[in-house]
């Protein structure tokens, strides 16, 4: 190859480096599987490894189709899932997207100066509803890719895969993967299946009517110093799905899934109760993120605990409306005046509490900036140009400017050629989209601040641990700096 590729052009020419915060690698499927049932067996005998063998799928984009011939696909409606997801044309990308070592050698190529990975195959082992076996899924996972990241650690950052099916599964893996295995970053599931007594089945998103307190699991992220970050879809189990177009699945189902868990986490005071904590969701954009923000802004306006107080039926003034009718209304109102006075004087029915945002800790609109925007982070692809969304203080309530992260997504069908993400997100600054300090913010500074305000020596170790360390500085160090 000669010259420099569009991308290495692009960061030659900024004074900042490119945190990539969502990389992926694709599992060498064989030695994966391999991997993870030997440490299965290791963890919990042969007894545990035949009941992964019985429910465990890695999640493979080449043979996901083999079984939609099978009339139980129709009768069960089941997704068309993802499939013929990895490179094929470009061979060399393909064979990045197996190797670390190839990967890391070929970051300036993709300007690139630090990426942070998630794995592709085993994120199918969070559907595991068995928790004791998702539990040894995904420590086996994390053991191996711990390893065979280990000699890149100066430029790849490779994160730990988290189950959620209990808090006390997700605390125990947690743990496992930060202090025996030294993981900075942990990907969690974005929900539990939580199976009905009617045979149906609902999505726990970890906060409001959850089956468990997962306090101790945000509690544990912010002692152990990680921001979480989620990577999971509703396409497979929206009651809209299509049983024969991916495409159909695929558009919006990781933002409608991050939508209802960040809605969940809010409203059941996460962030009031971990002001600390950090959540990153991947992929799914910013401008669900705007849009609920936004929502939530004008909900509190009008049913927070004073505003409601409007809208109780008990307030109304019975003999006022009487009156209104008795003097507006029709004949059949006329006829039937004192069947609507005993209708209208009917005692409510009421709700346990009366304030739906009580747990936020909310005393006025404004505090909805300080429970939501530090506390999450939203992962935009290099051709999504909504993410200047993000930045327009002037449309966001209380002049808010969320955080949206650049995610390479390397690896996946949607990067057709690895060299093409940074050029790609350069171009909403070549476009007018973005100014060069916004665009700033999306590639360096808002990706390495969700993990440093979590862990301020996440980048240590790093080769951009000084930039970041002196972009990050409060505003009277960097003054001394400069």
């Amino acid at each position: 190859m000669t010259g420099l590729s569009a991308a290495a052009r692009v960061r030659e020419s900024l004074d900042h480096p490119i945190i990539d915060a969502d990389g992926h690698f694709v599992e060498l499927g064989p030695i994966l599987q391999d991997e993870v049932v030997a440490t299965v067996e290791e963890l919990g005998g042969p007894a545990l490894r035949e009941r992964f063998l019985a429910t465990a799928r890695t999640f493979d984009t080449s043979s996901s189709l083999a079984d939609r011939d099978d009339p139980a696909v129709r009768a069960g409606w089941k997704a068309m899932p993802s499939w013929w997801g990895w490179q094929t044309a470009n061979v060399r990308d393909r064979a990045t997207a197996h190797l670390p070592a190839l990967l890391h050698e070929r970051l300036d190529e993709m300007g690139i100066d630090h990426t942070i990975l998630y794995p592709s195959m085993a994120l199918g082992y969070f559907e595991i509803t068995d928790g004791e076996v998702a539990a040894a899924a995904c420590m086996a996972v994390n053991r191996l890719h711990a390893r065979q990241f280990a000699p890149y650690t100066d430029r790849c950052t490779v994160g730990a895969l988290v189950p959620m099916t209990t808090p006390d599964i997700a605390v125990t893996v947690l743990r496992d993967a930060v202090e025996h295995l030294g993981f900075r970053t942990a990907v969690i599931a974005g929900y539990a299946r939580r199976e009905l007594p009617d045979g149906g089945y609902r999505l726990d998103m970890f906060g409001l009517d959850s089956e468990y307190d997962y306090d101790p699991f945000w509690g544990a992220c912010v002692e152990l110093g990680i921001a979480p970050v989620v990577h999971s879809a509703l396409q497979q189990h929206r009651v809209t799905r299509s049983v024969s177009n991916y495409v159909y699945n695929h558009v919006n189902g990781l933002a409608a899934a991050h939508e209802s868990l960040c809605k969940s986490l809010f409203l059941s005071g996460v962030t009031y109760r971990f002001p600390q904590l950090r959540v990153g969701f991947l992929e799914g954009g910013v401008a669900w993120a705007c849009a609920l923000y936004a929502s939530l802004a004008g909900h509190y306006d009008k049913r927070n605990r004073v505003a409601i107080q409007e809208l109780d039926p008990d307030a109304l003034d019975v003999d006022e409306l009487a009156g209104w009718l008795s003097r507006y209304g029709d004949d059949a109102v006329q006829a039937r005046l004192g069947e609507l006075r005993e209708y209208f004087a009917r005692p409510a029915a009421r709700p346990a509490n009366v304030d739906e945002f009580a747990a936020v800790g909310m005393a006025r609109a404004e505090d909805l900036a300080t429970r939501f925007v530090p506390n999450f982070s939203f992962g935009c692809e290099a051709d999504d140009p909504l993410v200047a969304w993000a930045f327009r203080e002037d449309v966001n309530p209380f002049g808010a400017r969320l955080r949206p992260i650049f995610g390479s997504d390397i690896s996946h069908w949607d990067v057709r050629d690895m060299n093409e993400p940074v050029a790609e997100a350069f171009e909403l600054v070549e476009h007018g989209v973005l100014t060069r300090e916004e665009f700033r913010e999306f590639t360096f500074v808002n990706p390495a601040r969700l993990h440093v305000e979590a862990n301020p020596d996440f980048f240590a170790g790093t080769t951009v641990e000084r930039a970041v360390r002196e972009a990050l500085a409060p505003p009277e160090q960097q003054q001394e700096q400069t």
